[in-house]
């Protein structure tokens, strides 16, 4: 619940004013005419412009003296207010107009009291408004001194935006110069009135929005202040966020939290409050953190006390990386070790900057916590709807990121939690993977893996999974020692399922078969042995070593029980990792001693394909988005089962132990589904090995006939309709023309089905001489079939053979055959 009023930045100290309005104040801005004399009593004499427009008189027997009328009572005061809302007319002359609002804006400073004065005379905030309109910048921003004031209390808050003072201050905010005061005043009132959310939500969708976004970067530092107030009121209702964040605010904000001038403190906090706000939706997480800034949980300064640095031990990279010595002599004052960094030889070191930013992270944050000054500038922060165990800061990339690694050090469970999540969140690019790596924290994260506690251990494996989408990251968690771990996670039943298939993903992309080239020289890089910062050997586990783990058998059993009963996505990761294992023990002696028949039957025999048979006719559920995804999840499991089945094919015990003859039925049941097509190719390579090796003692149809059908020309079709590349387009072209003059039975149908005619229409016209060629045989051929003139007319082939007649072009004779055939 708010307070009663809303204190905002002001010029003006409060206890400097004591109301009533002393008679100096009165002579000054009133325009009040006393007429005295020192030696005897005359009167007072106080031309006051009334409502009516006559003259008032107030007589008095002696002139008041000063400080009689400041130690007055309030009714005394109250009845200059009066006097002074009266004032306000437009009837009154533009000068006591300014001079009362002027006055009435002092008092109004004097806190609610004076505020609830103000506001007993109805009509009051009409008049007040009227004067944002005046021709006096004075009387302006006096007007927008006085809202401010009134809109500082919650009682009169929408009052103020009912009078279309909004409204107003938009349209006087857009003037091309303003005076750098009225600009504060007229800002500050929209922060006041920002409070409001019904009011918030009325400024986000108004041009304001953009003005104050503007105002940003104005060069009076109270208007940015102003701004960057409303901005973080705007924040804190999440209706607001799309309209703030396509309006660019992010970088607006971004700026005053990374940039290394010093600027104002209340900017930066609501900057970093506003910006706090928009963390919390997924998708302004990612811009935030795009502009260089990192969610950090805020933990508490007593749980970096069980931190301990090394002090005494010889200094290392953040990411590991051994420094070698230079000098077996210590030095006297340890001066060596203080100014290590200086000592380096340009020569022999090359530094990339996400070390150096590691370096430099690593050390600030250290030195934060060795003297206990660590969130020291984040306690005032303002709590949040949440409990007090999610709240969160914005730290620049480099300390973000050693500020994350260094609560992974610590022994806090819950801090750990927390900060294992905002890595796994804060992995959005390359960037942030690698400096994630140079700060070391995968080799924290891989020790944290053996942690009894469930909920840690998810969100490790979370944040592994996001850095192991970086190739050059994904290879240091590899020689980290993940490899153990993550094989006893998939091993062991009790795991939740959930870091299971987390587990499974990391291992299939550490062990992707694709990477097969790269394997070769695994244990001897092509450009020698890796060596570390100043020429240190790097004396790890090998990693071929660490593979080991994979090849325990009942491991592999449970990958074969992946594939039987998990979902598509599983099985794909499960099929990748079992072919890794075929591709190391060549033998195939641990994959063959399981029943990995089974698995690639059910593999095989995906759901999706059964459903999408019943129901061809329903045209709008193939048509789906959700029908579409389910199927290229299967397709991907199918290729992948189909590329372990290749491999596995090469073992004539393998081949001895299967139905040939039932894994050729499913192949070919795959072949003629509707999967992507990309899919199909290890399917058609697995079903013509397999006919190759059973093929001629069975009683069915030869094997590469479906298979041009159904992979070779589609894939050719897609080719010719799809690649940028006149070459590729060319072979496609002119093997698509080699299949089709070879009367490969519906050849024809599959191309037209494909939608090949338009594509080849294209290329007589654009293509190459031999593309031309090819492409009207292929024509000439299809032109066979009457029942398919109408769409070679459709597609326009009649004026484009037309053109190649007319210019007595090289193909121009093969061209009218062509049209003739189309003409009959």
């Amino acid at each position: 619940m708010l307070a009663s009023t809303v204190l905002t930045p002001s010029k003006f100290n409060p206890s400097q004013f004591v109301p009533p309005i002393s008679v100096p104040e009165i002579q000054r801005r009133s325009r009040l005419v006393i007429f005295s004399k020192s030696n005897s009593k005359h009167a007072v004499l106080a031309r006051v412009s009334s409502s009516n427009g006559r003259d008032g008189a107030v007589d008095a027997t002696s002139p008041p003296d000063i400080e009689a009328v400041s130690s007055a009572s309030s009714d005394l005061g109250d009845g200059y207010v009066a006097l002074f809302v009266r004032m306000l007319g437009l009837d009154h002359d533009p000068l006591d107009r300014e001079q009362a609002i002027t006055t009435l804006w002092k008092y109004s400073l004097g806190g609610k009291k004076c505020i609830d004065t103000i506001m007993r005379f109805p009509g009051c905030i009409n008049l007040i408004v009227n004067l944002l309109r005046s021709e006096s910048s004075s009387a302006c921003e006096a007007a927008a001194g006085l809202l401010r004031s009134l809109s500082s209390v919650n009682l009169y808050r929408n009052s103020v935006a009912n009078s279309g003072a909004i409204e107003e201050l938009n349209r006087l905010l857009r003037q091309s110069s303003l005076a750098p005061e009225l600009k504060e005043q007229s800002m500050s009132t929209l922060w006041s009135l920002s409070v409001d959310e019904k009011i918030c939500i009325k400024i986000a969708n108004s041009d304001i929005l953009l003005l104050t976004i503007k105002y940003l970067d104005d060069e009076d530092i109270k208007v940015k202040e102003a701004a960057g107030g409303i901005l973080a009121n705007l924040a804190l209702n999440r209706v607001n966020h799309n309209i703030m964040v396509e309006a660019g605010v992010i970088p607006k904000l971004a700026k005053f939290l990374t940039s290394n001038s010093e600027g104002s403190k209340v900017i930066r906090k609501e900057a970093r409050n506003a910006l706090l706000e928009l963390v919390k939706d997924k998708y302004c997480r990612i811009l935030v953190i795009e502009e260089g800034l990192v969610p950090v949980p805020l933990i508490g300064a007593a749980a970096y006390k069980s931190f301990t640095p090394g002090l005494h031990l010889w200094p290392k990279l953040p990411d590991g990386t051994e420094i070698e010595r230079t000098s077996t002599q210590p030095s006297r004052f340890g001066a060596s070790e203080l100014l290590l960094g200086l000592n380096i030889d340009d020569k022999n070191a090359n530094i990339e900057e996400a070390k150096i930013n590691a370096i430099v992270g690593r050390t600030q944050q250290q030195f934060l916590a060795r003297i206990g000054a660590i969130e020291t500038e984040e306690k005032t922060i303002p709590h949040s709807e949440s409990s007090n165990d999610q709240r969160l800061t914005l730290l620049p990339l480099v300390d973000g990121v050693a500020r994350l690694v260094l609560i992974l050090e610590l022994e806090d469970k819950s801090a750990i939690l927390r900060a294992a999540e905002s890595i796994a969140n804060a992995c959005i690019n390359e960037q942030m993977r690698i400096a994630f790596k140079e700060a070391g924290a995968i080799k924290h994260l891989v020790r944290l893996l053996n942690c009894d506690d469930n909920a840690v251990q998810l969100v490790v494996i979370q944040a592994l999974e996001r850095l192991s989408a970086s190739n050059v990251v994904c290879r240091v968690i590899e020689a980290e020692g993940v490899l153990g771990p993550l094989v006893g996670i998939l091993k062991c039943s009790k795991i939740p399922g959930t870091i299971v298939e987390t587990s499974l993903n990391i291992l299939a992309r550490i062990l992707d078969p694709s990477k097969e080239m790269q394997l070769k020289f695994y244990d001897g890089p092509v450009n020698g042995p890796e060596e570390t910062f100043d020429g240190a050997k790097n004396d790890g586990v090998s990693k071929t070593n660490t593979r080991n783990d994979i090849m325990d058998s009942v491991f592999i059993a449970h990958l074969v029980e992946i594939l039987k009963s998990s979902s598509p996505s599983l099985q794909e990761k499960a099929a990748s990792v079992l072919e890794f294992v075929a591709l190391t023990d060549l033998t195939l002696a641990p994959i063959i001693s399981v029943d990995i028949e089974s698995g690639l039957n059910s593999v095989f025999q995906q759901k999706i394909l059964k459903i999408s048979a019943d129901m061809e006719s329903d045209v709008e559920d193939q048509f789906s988005e959700a029908y579409a995804i389910e199927f290229e999840e299967a397709g991907r499991a199918i290729s992948a089962a189909s590329r372990l089945m290749t491999r596995l094919l090469d073992c004539e015990q393998f081949c001895h132990k299967i139905n040939s003859s039932h894994f050729i039925g499913l192949l070919r049941e795959i072949l003629r589904s509707n999967i992507p097509l990309h899919n199909k190719d290890w399917v058609a390579a697995c079903l013509v090995k397999l006919s190759s090796l059973y093929g001629n003692n069975m009683g069915f149809n030869p094997i590469n006939v479906e298979v041009t059908l159904y992979e070779t020309i589609p894939r050719l079709v897609e080719q010719i309709k799809t690649s940028f590349s006149p070459e590729a387009q060319e072979t496609a072209v002119v093997e698509l023309n080699r299949i089709i003059s070879e009367g490969v039975v519906d050849s024809s149908g599959a191309i037209i089905s494909g939608g090949a005619i338009y594509p080849l229409v294209k290329l007589i016209e654009e293509g190459s001489e031999k593309g031309v060629e090819a492409s009207l045989a292929i024509l000439y051929n299809l032109s066979m079939d009457s029942e398919n003139h109408s769409a070679l007319v459709a597609a326009g082939a009649v004026p484009a053979l037309r053109r190649i007649v007319l210019s007595h072009r090289p193909q121009w004779e093969r061209a009218l055959h062509l049209l003739r055939s189309l003409q009959t």
